[in-house]
């Protein structure tokens, strides 16, 4: 496979699997042109709105669509798709997780090794969630780390050394918040549900794990409702919504939001009128559970009054 040289690197912010596909990629394209192409990172939300100017890129670890469909633009994805590549080279496997496709791309051109491998394992399990995996427990600690410190933070004390994941001192962190916390964070969650729509409820956290936790409650089918949403409120004031379900409802309810992701786990951005939790509660209630006549103009009055509040 000959591959396009690109202006850019493009991958998902959010998640351990665009950071490892990501980093892995900017490896790649050092290790064949002797250069440091850019490396971008975007939630769903802003990459979906974003104009694709660039005539040769890298993407990875978002949905490929018809507009990513060029000559010079290499995909290298794992979720559901529709739309044909005619133009650019597509690599893409649902079984797989975008940070084990680039690896074995990486492999190809000489730049595989048991550290990166065990890394890419682990990040697979979490990504996949193969919850019967041995490495389960360990590959959500890793996971955890973008979660917790984000993106590019994460990347700002490794760069592209993403095998120092193994043994990094921070995994002891997220060690003992998984011991200590998820126990309380279940039980206090357990308490917290609130009902969105018939079929999507909102799980309130303040501890632990959020992913593991959600995982419990679906499992022991603590609610109803098939598909379970937790809110993040950034130090930016977006507030990012998180879908978990067990039978692919998820990723529809994204959707919904102009967001995506996998088809039992996906996430938006809501609009910026959004500044607090108990604003986004009522931004999903209306959007997954709208009152008869409620359209648009009363979604505006509702953001309308929230800011009357605040004044």
């Amino acid at each position: 496979m000959t591959l396009p040289k690109p202006d850019v690197i493009f991958t998902h912010e959010s998640d351990l699997d665009g950071f490892v596909a990501g980093v892995l990629l900017h490896r790649l394209a050092r290790h064949l042109y002797g250069t440091n192409v850019p490396l971008e990172a975007h939630h769903y939300n802003y990459w979906k709105q974003r104009d694709l100017r660039e005539r040769a890129a890298w993407a990875t670890d978002f949905t490929f669509e018809a507009r990513m469909d060029k000559p010079d633009w290499l995909v290298i994805d794992h979720h559901p798709t529709e739309a044909p590549a005619k133009n650019a080279t597509l690599i893409h496997d649902t079984t797989k997780s975008a940070g084990l496709l680039c690896y074995e791309l990486c492999q190809k051109h000489g730049l595989g090794s048991p550290e990166l491998e065990r890394v890419v394992h682990l990040n697979n399990v979490a990504d996949l969630f193969l919850e019967d995996d041995p490495d389960f427990i360990l590959a959500t600690d890793c996971a955890n780390l973008v979660k917790h410190y984000q993106f590019w933070n994460l990347h700002a004390l490794i760069g592209d050394e993403i095998e120092r994941l193994l043994e990094h001192p921070l995994l002891e962190v997220m060690e003992a918040k998984r011991r200590v916390e998820d126990p309380l964070g279940l039980a206090w969650s357990n308490k917290h549900i609130t009902e969105l729509s018939p079929t999507v409820a909102y799980v309130d956290t303040v501890i632990g794990n959020t992913n593991l936790i959600v995982h419990q409650m679906l499992e022991q089918k603590t609610t109803p409702h098939p598909v379970l949403a937790t809110l993040f409120r950034r130090a930016n004031n977006l507030v990012i919504a998180s879908f978990r379900s067990r039978n692919g409802e998820a990723l529809a309810i994204a959707q919904k939001l102009q967001g995506g992701g996998h088809p039992n786990a996906s996430g938006a951005i809501l609009p910026k009128s959004v500044r607090n939790i108990p604003d986004a509660v009522e931004y999903l209630r209306q959007i997954l559970s709208p009152k008869p006549g409620t359209g648009l103009n009363n979604l505006e009055s509702l953001f309308a009054s929230l800011e009357a509040g605040k004044k």
